[in-house]
């Protein structure tokens, strides 16, 4: 088991731009304006999305001078890390060595 919530963690993946949200910050610490430039959404949007992957535990937000940076959780990351990029909940799996563009 991962220690993360497996009904939290589906509704937050189960939504293709919040994979692709967790598929840049996998490469890296972004800011709001920084996700939406790359994905070509709202500022709006990519906060309302990272608050669902902040809630589910997946994300977490550092305050750096006016900016918020969001990255990965510690325990995503380290999970991620051991089983080859997959995130597997027992009920599903998530490969983030394969994501959409």
């Amino acid at each position: 088991m991962t220690g993360i919530d497996c009904i939290a963690a589906l509704k937050a993946l189960g939504e293709p731009t919040r994979l692709r949200i967790v598929g840049h910050l996998l490469k890296g610490q972004l800011s709001v304006n920084d996700i939406a430039d790359r994905l070509k959404v709202s500022q709006y949007n990519v906060s309302r999305h990272l608050k669902t992957l902040r809630e589910a535990g997946l994300v977490e937000t550092q305050k750096q001078g006016q900016q918020h940076l969001y990255t990965i959780t510690a325990k995503l990351r380290s999970h991620l890390s051991t089983n080859e990029n997959v995130l597997d909940l027992d009920c599903c799996t998530f490969r983030f060595d394969k994501l959409p563009k």
